[in-house]
């Protein structure tokens, strides 16, 4: 059950600071943690929680041992600390908090630490030269986009499944697509790239992970984001780096116009459970964020 409920704000520990939340995006993981399937992830707090991983807002209050950041600071991070992030106000590591670079909105700095993150560190492990091909199993989401668009600035050819309603944002940045509603995924991807890919990028797990594996020339090459079964096949799970270092680095990435998330909902934080739930159902194509400030 979802419900909206008022608290105080909380109180920064050593290492963290309270933000006041402009914008949180919202994720997969988000309903993940709700359900109790990876609890411990952010702080292993007890139910009831507030929801969400990511947020982009201004530093109000510092704990002791902060370095790098200031009251007043514009900033965007990860709420590994339990706090979450669909409230008006919330608590960040500040080792996992960043400032906002002069030009980049709050609305795309609070996409960035989980789908632009993500994104830099599977292409960094797979590690491909310019002409090489990936696939991306399951393009049409936040992180999808993200590992599309990157992957197509760093010069490779990128092929992308998705369902019908994930095509026009794939198309749009450069990759080709396949409509795995109507056609079989593997069959496809063989008459584009007969002799096998030079990387996969998973993000739909499952069956559908166990589909397109055998396409890849190396099975070290396939690099799952959310189905850590994927070792079993010969592949990795992906290596996630949170740090202010990565924050930082996705930002540049943004402002460069390399990592442009695609945004495709901003909700009220009073309609933050529609959003959710659009994430959930797998509806959503690009990127889901809540306005809060």
């Amino acid at each position: 059950m979802q419900e909206f409920f008022d608290r105080p704000d909380p109180v920064p520990g050593r290492g963290e600071v309270l933000i006041q939340v402009d914008v949180a995006g919202v994720n997969p993981l988000d309903h993940l943690l709700r359900s109790g399937l990876v609890d411990g992830l952010d702080g292993g707090r007890a139910f009831p929680r507030v929801l969400g991983m990511e947020a982009a807002g201004t530093v109000l209050r510092l704990g002791e041992d902060v370095n790098g950041l200031e009251v007043g600071d514009a900033v965007f991070g990860f709420a590994l600390t339990g706090g979450g992030t669909y409230a008006e106000t919330t608590v960040l590591s500040a080792s996992n908090t960043a400032r906002i670079p002069e030009g980049l909105s709050a609305t795309v700095a609070a996409t960035l630490p989980v789908a632009g993150t993500t994104a830099v560190d599977v292409l960094d492990q797979l590690g491909l030269a310019a002409g090489a091909t990936v696939l991306v199993n399951g393009v049409g989401g936040g992180v999808g986009l993200a590992v599309a668009r990157l992957a197509i600035g760093r010069e490779l050819r990128v092929i992308g499944a998705g369902s019908t309603a994930k095509r026009e944002h794939a198309e749009a940045i450069g990759a080709r697509f396949i409509d795995y509603t109507a056609e079989d995924v593997a069959a496809a991807a063989r008459r584009l790239v007969p002799d096998g890919f030079d990387g996969i990028v998973d993000l739909a797990g499952g069956t559908a992970l166990r589909t397109v594996a055998p396409l890849a020339r190396d099975p070290r090459s396939v690099i799952a984001v959310g189905d850590m079964s994927v070792p079993d096949l010969g592949g990795r799970f992906v290596e996630r780096r949170v740090d202010r270092e990565n924050l930082e680095r996705s930002a540049r990435l943004a402002l460069d116009g390399l990592l442009a998330p695609v945004i495709t909902a901003v909700h009220p934080l009073s309609d933050a459970p529609a959003a959710l739930a659009t994430v959930e159902r797998g509806h959503a194509s690009g990127k889901v964020v809540i306005k809060v400030a």
